[in-house]
């Protein structure tokens, strides 16, 4: 058996006794109607082109939207061919596919998308999460053609420095780009395609060299600035996925400062949805003690936001983000997606 149909095999398994067990540890029959809630609205939501689009201040950004509510229904349990959202997950990947640029490999609608590489990322992890789900032969060989392009194209954006920018041709770096990129990669390789350890070792540096003397990560490598705590949670959840110990003196200090600064009913940093999309991979891979603290305060507070149509306003980014992240997070203990599993 070959390796693609061996991880298709295994996913499908996991899948399948997942979704037969009672709810995950610490999830409520509140909280699931919660999140249930959260993604009836993102159905109904998306276009009949199968992206979602922003309307808030910040513009569109169908790519990226479309890669992050793509996501939240395939940390549900659904597939591109199985699942409640089956058909949301096809068109949302369909879409993304279409937005492929052939020569370059950027993956991004660029009239809308005005910050390119986000796009890029988040729609590589959607696709990558979906690689070994497809069942279509054929759809999955264009899968790999796409990705392999989209890997590419990160590798030849990566900075001397080790980051990524808003631009692939930028040649400078910033953490929250940097992060969107290394999430891809690691999505990537545990779909069995191939990522060059020397642009992850690159990377990890960057995050690392990042760091302040308060353990917490500053913005960007090439400027002096204060720590960010949405930047350190984002830090230290891609860092575990690249490999880096948790008792490395790095991660140590990173998650001293984010145990000082973050909080899950407060938002403490300007940037709560991203922050605790982060902080909550963060804990929830750390085992069940730091995780069902940081549930039960989170997904009371998320429940108490929520729209009365199932909606949730995220960073005034637009209620598309909100919704997305905020399903994301309540899903991660079903552990259906690689990436996001212990």
């Amino acid at each position: 058996m070959s390796l693609r149909s061996l991880i298709a095999a295994a996913l499908t398994a996991t899948l399948a006794v997942a979704q037969s067990n009672a709810l995950p540890s610490g999830v409520t029959p509140e909280l699931q109607a919660v999140a249930n809630r959260g993604l009836e609205w993102l159905a109904r939501h998306q276009a009949s082109d199968g992206s979602w689009r922003n309307h808030g201040a910040h513009g569109g950004y169908p790519v990226a939207m479309t890669s992050l509510a793509g996501m939240a229904f395939v940390t549900a349990g659904s597939t591109p061919t199985r699942g409640k959202y089956w058909r949301q997950v096809r068109d949302a990947v369909d879409y993304v596919l279409k937005q492929a640029d052939p020569t370059t490999g950027l993956l991004a609608n660029v009239a809308e998308d005005s910050q390119p590489m986000f796009a890029h990322g988040f729609a590589t992890l959607l696709l990558a999460s979906v690689y070994g789900m497809e069942e279509d032969r054929r759809q999955q060989e264009r899968l790999k053609r796409v990705l392999d392009r989209a890997i590419a194209l990160i590798a030849s954006a990566q900075s001397p420095a080790g980051g990524w920018y808003y631009q692939p041709t930028d040649n400078t770096d910033e953490g929250s780009v940097t992060v969107t990129q290394m999430q891809a990669l690691r999505a990537c390789r545990m779909a069995g395609l191939v990522v060059d350890k020397r642009v992850v070792d690159r990377a990890i540096a960057y995050i690392e060299r990042c760091q302040n003397d308060d353990g917490g990560i500053r913005y960007r490598l090439g400027m002096a600035g204060e720590s960010r705590p949405a930047i350190t949670a984002a830090g230290l959840a891609v860092l575990h996925d690249a490999g880096v110990a948790d008792d490395s003196p790095f991660v140590q200090k990173a998650m001293r400062y984010c145990q000082q600064h973050v909080r899950a009913t407060v938002d403490t940093t300007g940037h709560h949805f991203y922050t605790q999309l982060y902080w909550s991979q963060v804990l929830y891979r750390r085992g069940e003690r730091p995780w069902a603290v940081h549930q039960e305060q989170l997904g009371d507070w998320l429940r108490q936001q929520q729209r009365a149509d199932g909606s949730w306003e995220g960073d005034a980014v637009g209620p598309v983000y909100g919704t997305a992240v905020a399903s994301l997070i309540l899903h991660l203990p079903y552990a259906y997606v690689p990436i996001y599993q212990r």
